[in-house]
């Protein structure tokens, strides 16, 4: 047989073999097996050389089977070279790699992820309390909220919606029932959130905050029994209000920096002499703290007389700090884009108080970084998320009846090829969203804390609802950019900024956490095996570092054959669980997959360390992550909302553009990779036959943009969980009504059309044509003035805002009063006084030497 014919079976026999990810027992015997079938039935020239070449090989498999020498020869030496490798990391760094879990993120990185995991985690559901409240008290609070007056006129929420917030436990979601709270799952806290955020940035941000990362749940986590008592029942009952404060003026991306600190000495509170902590701090951005009675505080814990233990320094420490304690300045506000939530800065000098107001106690000193981060892998796959896709789901529901309501050229404006593609993108990107925050959140119910996942969602969520923004303006042009109490876009797309940078400026959850955390987190044996070469047991670190090592390589080997096999073949062959139009797409990712897997490998082995300085490039590691997991998300989303075949067009946009995306990413991820070596062998297992996956077509487009423009039940499933009620004061529950009718007069519109273009009736406005429809004997009365009326609707959705001059010069600069009454530090107080009285006295004598 030829030597072509040989080397077909070897080469193919061993990449076979790898795609299986066999073990190197299986490898090695199957390895015998072909060289002693090649030594007997082989031939040709050079016979001899390739024999000798594979008994070589198979000698040198052989060895790596004798464990003793595999550990001595290769493991051990190594290991002594990847101890230099490692880079170093802070404690900071190692609590942030090391909180919360692992979760679908992990899967991907294997290069082959099991998809039964996903498939059979349980989809949302509400309870009957969740969804009663769903559709009670937080429909209640949404047809109360009036948002020009929030955000125009008061600047703040008026008393009566903060009194019902507090009454109805908005503030409690997250809080145990027998602490008076709501005790809501992540799912149903999510909904809420959305449908308030459909109707109010505002207040979705107010409610937002206590349930998420704050005193309630830092103390559900981590509080002592007594703190939990203390504060729990107030925070539910809205007795309490509470903030969280972290950012300052020098420490805000880097906030493991922060230098307000607590200095450990003895002092007297309550007229007791006693051990505490004298705190100084400066903090901003802080939302709530303007009318916060209780201050969760992150600072720097120091003990330099030894009162409580041997350290001199215990690092970033939580607390609870009530406002009214002498020494704290509260009460001033910012304002953030004309988004009217309480947020603001807060100082406090020389600020006494005991040590058992450290969260969880003095035992929980110098844990609040760690404390921060597990809350944060929670908390950020919620309340942002949440939000943002409110707000898209309120877009899209809006955008589809406009484009069809709104007509340029008598047609509706969405008939238009290039609002089409502005629609579809709208539509797809919240699929998308509300996909990946209703599956992420039932895995946050399941007990996962998915600090990557968590991530993923904060930037690409917030990053799509800025799209949607951008392109729900464009579609509503001038009704979208002349503010008032009928746009119901304008706030949305001013606060759309806002979400980008709290919780985590994107540029920095991009280029530095996704993959920075996710590589280290979600691989399957990078954090093992950091964690082995800082062990002090040298010959248990061999031990272990030997089958991390080998496994690793085998991992390694079996994505590059997996990733080359499933791009030579478009992945049709790939073992996936789904059936039916959508198993492509599962194939798909596991192409993406495997690739993204063998890229990874080489970036951290050719750079190291040095990857976590190379930003852009880890930075388009992480898209390609966060792509083919928010495909996941979607897939599964279809199937847990029953695979109801009307959302396939969705579905496929949204899996064709993720997957579009992470193709780009790795394109060019390999066109700026430093090692051009590397970069030439990675392409040619990667892309073998080139680019080849597409983005989503113009017909895919046009039928997603059918399925929003009309009153379908595909539109509904996108915009479920926001407000839709019809009422006076909601504009986008009013376009879902005339859009119904526009859809029940559309025969009649068709008749119109037909008698203008054969010119029974003239080619004028609207009121026009249907005065000369009656006599013309195209439309009864009956219908005509029911088109009559309709068309008075339609104006009145269409139409914007205006304002007599001097009242707009009002409404335009409103006042921010702070909610609550500054307070000054003891010495101004004093300061003041002293000056109050000495004026009084003044004024006296003057008024004295005026008597005659």
């Amino acid at each position: 047989m030829s030597v072509i014919f040989w080397f077909l079976v070897f080469a193919g026999g061993s990449i076979w073999l790898a795609y299986r990810r066999s073990d190197l027992r299986t490898f090695t015997l199957a390895f015998a097996i072909a060289v002693v079938v090649y030594i007997i039935f082989g031939g040709g020239g050079w016979w001899w050389l390739w024999k000798l070449t594979l008994l070589a090989l198979l000698g040198g498999v052989v060895a790596l089977n004798i464990d003793e020498f595999r550990r001595e020869r290769i493991t051990r030496p190594l290991l002594d070279f990847y101890r230099k490798l490692v880079p170093s990391m802070s404690d900071t760094e190692r609590e942030a790699l090391e909180a919360g879990t692992v979760w679908w993120e992990g899967e991907l990185f294997t290069g082959c992820p099991d998809w039964d995991k996903l498939q059979s985690a349980a989809p949302p559901q509400l309870s009957e309390q969740e969804q009663a409240f769903l559709d009670g008290p937080t429909e209640e609070l949404c047809r109360m909220v009036d948002d020009w007056q929030i955000t125009h006129e008061l600047a703040d929420m008026p008393q009566h919606v903060w009194d019902f917030i507090k009454k109805h436990g908005f503030f409690a979601m997250i809080i145990p029932k027998k602490y008076g709270g709501l005790e809501f799952s992540a799912y149903a806290h999510s909904c809420v959130l959305a449908k308030l955020s459909s109707r109010s940035s505002t207040v979705a941000s107010t409610i937002g905050v206590p349930n998420s990362l704050g005193p309630a749940e830092l103390l559900l986590y981590y509080g002592t029994d007594e703190q939990k008592d203390q504060y729990l029942p107030g925070l539910a009952s809205g007795k309490e209000i509470p903030c969280f404060a972290l950012t300052g003026p020098r420490a805000g991306s880097d906030a493991a920096s922060i230098p307000d600190n607590g200095v450990v000495c003895k002092g007297v509170f309550d007229g007791r002499t006693i051990i505490g902590m004298r705190l100084n701090w400066e903090k901003r951005y802080i939302t709530l703290a303007p009318v916060a009675t209780v201050l969760g505080l992150a600072f720097k814990l120091y003990d330099p007389e030894h009162l409580i233990g041997d350290k001199d320094d215990y690092g970033i420490t939580a607390a609870l700090i009530p406002t009214h304690l002498p020494g704290i300045t509260i009460g001033r506000r910012h304002f953030p884009l004309n988004t009217a939530f309480q947020n603001g800065p807060t100082q406090g000098k020389d600020v006494f108080v005991p040590l058992d107001f450290i969260i969880g106690g003095l035992e929980m000193a110098g844990q609040g970084w760690r404390m921060l981060v597990e809350v944060l892998s929670v908390g950020r796959s919620i309340s942002l998320p949440s939000n943002t896709t409110g707000g898209a789901k309120a877009a899209s529901y809006a955008c589809g009846a406009y484009a069809r309501l709104r007509k340029q050229f008598n047609l509706p404006v969405g008939y238009f090829e290039g609002v089409q593609e502005a629609l579809a993108r709208i539509a797809g990107h919240t699929y998308i969203m509300d996909a990946a925050r209703s599956v992420t959140t039932a895995a946050v119910d399941a007990g996962e804390k998915p600090a990557v996942a968590s991530a993923i969602l904060k930037y690409h969520v917030t990053e799509m609802g800025r799209l949607v923004a951008n392109d729900a303006m464009d579609v509503h042009g001038g009704k979208g950019i002349c503010l008032g109490p009928k746009n119901y876009l304008g706030r949305g797309y001013q606060s759309v900024p806002i979400a980008i940078t709290v919780e985590g400026a994107n540029i920095l959850t991009r280029s530095l956490i996704i993959y920075g955390q996710g590589a280290i987190r979600g691989h399957p044996y990078v954090l093992r095996e950091m964690q082995v070469a800082q062990s002090d047991d040298q010959e248990a670190a061999v031990d272990e570092f030997d089958g991390l090592l080998f496994g690793h390589i085998g991992y390694a080997i079996s994505n590059a054959a997996r990733a080359f096999v499933m791009a030579l073949t478009f992945a049709r062959y790939a073992s996936v669980p789904a059936v039916g139009p959508t198993r492509r797409y599962y194939q798909h990712i596991n192409r993406f997959s495997a690739a993204f897997a063998l890229a990874s490998d080489a970036a951290m082995l050719t750079l190291g360390g040095v990857l976590k300085q190379r930003e852009l490039l880890s930075a388009r590691l992480g898209d390609v992550l966060s792509s083919i997991y928010l495909a996941s998300m979607v897939l599964k989303h279809y199937e847990n909302q029953g695979r109801h075949e009307e959302d396939l067009p969705l579905v496929e946009w949204a899996c064709r553009h993720l997957l579009y995306r992470a193709q780009e990413q790795l394109h060019s991820l390999l066109r700026n990779f430093p090692n051009r070596v590397v970069a030439y062998f990675l392409r040619r297992f990667i892309f073998p036959r080139g680019m080849t996956y597409y983005a989503p077509a113009d017909r895919l487009g046009a039928k997603v943009v059918e399925l929003i423009m009309n009153p379908t039940a595909t539109r509904e499933r996108l915009c479920a969980f926001i407000y839709k009620t019809p009422d006076p004061n909601n504009p986008i529950g009013l376009l879902q009504q005339v859009l119904v009718e526009a859809t029940e007069l559309e025969p009649l519109e068709k008749r119109l059309r037909a008698a203008v273009k054969a010119g029974k009736i003239p080619d004028r406005e609207l009121p026009i044509q249907l005065d000369a429809a009656v006599p013309a004997r195209v439309l009864k009365k009956a219908e005509a003035d029911r088109l009559r009326a309709f068309d008075q609707r339609v104006m009145e959705l269409m139409a914007v805002d205006d304002f007599d001059p001097s009242e707009l010069g009002t409404r335009t600069q409103p006042k921010v009063q702070p909610a609550v009454p500054v307070r000054e530090r003891p010495v101004q107080q004093k300061a003041a006084a002293r000056k109050k009285k000495t004026a009084k006295k003044i004024s006296s004598k003057k008024k004295k030497s005026r008597r005659p």
